[in-house]
């Protein structure tokens, strides 16, 4: 990749600071954006690099690489990508050492991210890594083992800065970004409205996942799960927001496959995750952030989950996992608050009598709704400010 002259100088004492940042997914973009914008405001001048999707890059962010090309999951599906990924490990560490930015802030992804800033530390560039690793899921030593690497970890969940401070690392609990984004109470009307959506008819959300991996084999069972629903609550409707045009070209895929006709059975739109989560009664949802945003949106929920079989059989051969609870919903009560129906047993008949279970009982969605009020409150923060200042306090010379 051809180089930009300056970005071989390292940032002169006294000058505009420069950040750089790395982060490979949806997720990771909305955060590195909304931070961008916050160090912005303590620093105006600020050069901002990396790797960042397309939030950053509107945010002013240079971005070297796009962030699609970090955006792999699970242990056998990274292996195909392997070589390319060490290649724009290899090359931003040369740029990085060579531009020796003020800070470096990975932005989750920690198995690009780690090692790429576990170098920079020990080359004297300091370091943040922005979005704690599952230390609560995974074996809690892993938390000793970010020192190494990070001179400062933000975390999103009230729970993380303990583990940390038992190994003597240095965390800060900023909030989380998406408690700041969904209001406390939310009608249904207007995101029903701004969906072209009945007022009065019960709508069914599926969120099988950002990822083509996901929606791949989490597809057929909710397709299936969803007509099932439909069968048995009149009138149901059924939305499907898709987070890129991939995505929904593979969702209509795997429908076509199943003899589904999705114009008669399902509203399935481009984007709009946070509004068809806002005008639904029920949600199936894959695990991971997006069940953290039905519960932020007050919507009870049955979580899903695959991962490629090898990497599942991988993982629990090995024990590799501390936690019996996979989704942030059932993590952050500290019980199971919420169904969670995995590998094996997700199957279309268990989603959809897990759903059909949870419609039925309107004491429990009362009950769970009130419980997602108090898990919300636990986790507003002004999480962009926050971690902006904490940045800033490394950078030090003009924070503000």
């Amino acid at each position: 990749m051809t180089r930009h002259g300056s970005e071989d100088l390292a940032a002169a004492p006294g000058a505009a600071p420069t950040i750089a940042l790395i982060a490979g997914e949806a997720s990771g973009d909305l955060l590195g954006a909304g931070l961008i914008a916050a160090l912005r405001q303590r620093f105006p001048q600020a050069r901002f690099v990396g790797i960042g999707g397309p939030q950053m890059v509107a945010a002013g962010l240079e971005a070297w690489y796009p962030a699609e090309k970090l955006s792999v999951m699970g242990l056998v599906e990274v292996l195909r990508h392997v070589p390319e990924l060490l290649r724009i490990r290899g090359d931003m560490r040369q740029r990085l050492l060579a531009l020796r930015p003020d800070v470096f802030i990975g932005i989750d992804a920690p198995d690009f991210n780690l090692r790429l800033e576990r170098q920079l530390k020990a080359a004297g560039i300091r370091t943040v890594h922005y979005v704690s690793p599952s230390v609560w899921a995974w074996k809690e030593k892993r938390a000793q083992k970010m020192g190494r690497s990070a001179d400062l970890v933000l975390c999103l969940f009230p729970m993380e800065p303990p583990i940390y401070a038992r190994y003597g690392v240095n965390a800060r609990f900023v909030g989380h970004p998406l408690a700041d984004r969904f209001p406390l109470l939310a009608e249904r009307g207007p995101a029903r409205a701004t969906l072209g959506l009945s007022a009065d008819a019960p709508v069914l959300a599926l969120l099988p996942g950002s990822r083509l991996g996901e929606i791949r084999r989490l597809g057929a069972d909710f397709l299936l799960a969803a007509r099932r629903c439909q069968q048995a609550i009149p009138g149901l409707q059924v939305v499907a927001p898709m987070a890129t045009p991939a995505c929904r070209a593979a969702l209509e895929q795997i429908a076509d496959g199943l003899g589904l006709d999705l114009k008669t059975s399902l509203h399935l739109i481009d984007g709009q995750a946070h509004a068809a989560l806002l005008a639904a009664d029920l949600v199936l949802v894959a695990s991971g952030t997006a069940a953290l945003e039905t519960m932020l949106a007050k919507r009870p929920m049955v979580v899903a989950y695959k991962v490629a079989p090898l990497t599942y059989r991988i993982v629990t051969w090995f024990k590799l996992m501390r936690t019996t609870r996979y989704s942030l919903p059932n993590v952050l009560a500290g019980r199971d608050l919420v169904p969670e129906i995995l590998q094996d047993a997700c199957t279309p008949q268990a989603l959809a009598d897990a759903l059909l279970a949870l419609y039925a009982d309107s004491a429990g969605r009362v009950a769970l709704v009130a419980e997602f009020e108090r898990l919300h409150r636990q986790l507003i923060g002004d999480a962009d400010h926050g971690a902006a200042a904490a940045v800033a306090g490394l950078i030090g010379g003009n924070a503000g």
